[in-house]
């Protein structure tokens, strides 16, 4: 082992030590569930806005974006990650506040649980399917997670692929069964930081080896149609084997997905002061587009970093190409202790965006599964103590399962948090929009668009895309999926049985305090 390679080595062993002091650091302040998960609701601006975005982008920033853009140019990256900015934007101005307010106003701390609670659903129909669905998703979202750090250190150290996933994961569940939601919070913040400094580092001095962005763009543009945002726009064909317009509408549709993430929506629960939600959408939409756009140039740096031979590597998938970073690390640990601590920065910037993602899924299955399930649902009678040692043991089964899940080292993962963010988004999303801002919703249309959403995107990613590959159909199951939950959720509302005097008492008194 090279001096240099022990460098790498060395800021990675710093970054996890980091994390786990801040476990142990906040678990003398969870004295309750609530504070569990969370964090009593003491958040600022700043870890609100940047724990929130550094959960959601998890490996995918420096993963699945460069690889994508990397492998298949502006058009295939870029829309996904408008269409995510936007979604982040709108997330923040319409959800963010609203939310607060009501989870507050009605005494809930979980998604499920402002679900029942919200439709006055005393049987709580509504918080049981809505735990499935988080466990369902999450745990294979999770897994994905621990995949990408089994990739990274395989790929790396040639370290053994399961070694490394349950060493990483291991990480995660110390300082989480510790802190909380609040230490995932916090280290979720500090992990953004890491991750800005890797992509606009990596940037930087791949421009420098490239020897300008002139360069850069010059490779790049021998790919037909790699530069070009609109490559293949057919308004006649609409097809899906060129960037029409459906398809463009599709991707887009990723944005949608932010409106049922959990793991997201608890931050907007959890900040402090709702005043200071102005201040946090402002900071994390700034910090979404610059991290998107610069992992967006990484990709097509990347491609003149492969054609020159500078990494030394030849990708033939967008999957293999996610490795972009780790083997353009790999090629500066050769060059000098300095160049050495800086991949070993980029590199931990990577585990920070697969951990900040991870460790906040694993906060909100486990509520899922003690709060909503035992607790509200099953009415099992728990102390505080004892609901807090459940909470964390729920935290270590599901991290197994979910390092069982992740064994296979082929998986993509773009593709798992791909479908894990569209079922979140069309189980979630339209209850979530609809419960806020539609008085007339009841519970049994909420039922109904929860069930319709999350059963629409089997069906529309297992047949309906099966079956009808490179046509009109063949796009991204969100979209669909979503327009399904929404509309089930409206028409099943209508249909039925208005809701009682005092859940729409409830849902004036909170719109009246909205700027309180």
């Amino acid at each position: 082992m090279t001096v240099n390679t022990i460098i790498v080595i060395v800021a990675i062993i710093l970054y996890m030590a980091m994390m786990i002091g801040m476990g142990f650091r906040f678990s003398k302040g969870n004295q309750t569930s609530s504070d569990y998960y969370l964090g009593g609701r003491q958040l600022g601006p700043f870890v609100t806005a940047m724990s929130a975005e550094a959960s959601d982008m998890s490996a995918y920033l420096l993963m699945g974006i460069p690889g994508l853009a990397l492998m298949c140019g502006l058009a295939e990256a870029s829309w996904t990650a408008i269409g995510l900015a936007i979604g982040t934007y709108l997330n923040w101005l319409f959800v963010s506040k609203r939310l607060r307010k009501y989870t507050e106003k009605i005494g809930a701390v979980t998604i499920p649980e402002f679900f029942s609670k919200r439709f006055d659903d005393k049987k709580n129909i509504l918080s049981i399917i809505a735990s499935l669905v988080i466990i369902v998703f999450f745990i294979p979202y999770t897994a994905s997670g621990f995949s990408a750090c089994g990739k990274f250190f395989h790929s790396l150290f040639g370290m053994d692929y399961l070694t490394a996933v349950i060493i990483c994961a291991a990480v995660i569940i110390i300082y989480c069964t510790l802190g909380g939601f609040l230490a995932a919070s916090t280290t979720d913040f500090v992990q953004s930081i890491i991750m800005s400094l890797a992509l606009i580092t990596v940037l930087g001095i791949s421009e420098g080896i490239i020897g300008g962005f002139h360069n850069i763009i010059d490779n790049a543009s021998q790919m037909d149609g790699y530069l070009n945002l609109f490559k293949g726009f057919s308004v006649e064909t609409m097809t899906t084997g060129k960037y029409g317009p459906i398809t463009i509408a599709s991707t887009l549709a990723w944005g949608l997905g932010y409106f049922g993430m959990p793991h997201i929506l608890l931050r907007f629960m959890a900040i402090k002061d709702p005043k200071k939600l102005k201040l946090s959408r402002r900071i994390a939409s700034v910090w979404v587009v610059i991290s998107m756009g610069v992992a967006v140039l990484i990709g097509v740096a990347g491609y003149s970093l492969m054609k020159t031979g500078v990494i030394g590597v030849n990708y033939e998938t967008a999957s293999a190409a996610e490795s972009i970073i780790v083997d353009f690390s790999k090629f500066l640990s050769t060059r000098g202790w300095i160049p050495a601590f800086a991949a070993g920065i980029f590199l931990s910037g990577i585990l920070a965006s697969t951990m900040s993602t991870a460790d906040s899924q694993l906060i909100a299955a486990s509520s899922s599964i003690t709060q909503d399930l035992l607790v509200n649902t099953f009415k099992v009678k728990l102390s505080e103590k004892q609901t807090l040692i459940i909470a964390r043991v729920s935290v270590v089964i599901i991290s197994i399962i979910a390092v069982f899940l992740a064994r296979d080292p082929n998986g993509s993962v773009f593709y798992i948090v791909s479908f894990a963010w569209a079922g979140f988004g069309a189980a979630f999303g339209p209850v979530v929009l609809l419960s806020l801002f539609w008085r007339r919703a009841n519970k049994w249309g909420a039922l109904a668009g929860m069930l319709a959403g999350g059963v629409m995107i089997f069906i529309w990613k297992f047949i309906i895309r099966v079956q009808f590959a490179g046509t009109v159909l063949d796009i991204y199951e969100l979209l669909p999926a979503f327009i399904t939950g929404l509309i089930a959720m409206v028409v099943v509302s209508l249909l039925t049985k208005a809701p009682a005097d005092d859940v729409t008492r409830t849902f004036d008194e909170v719109k009246q305090n909205l700027n309180a």
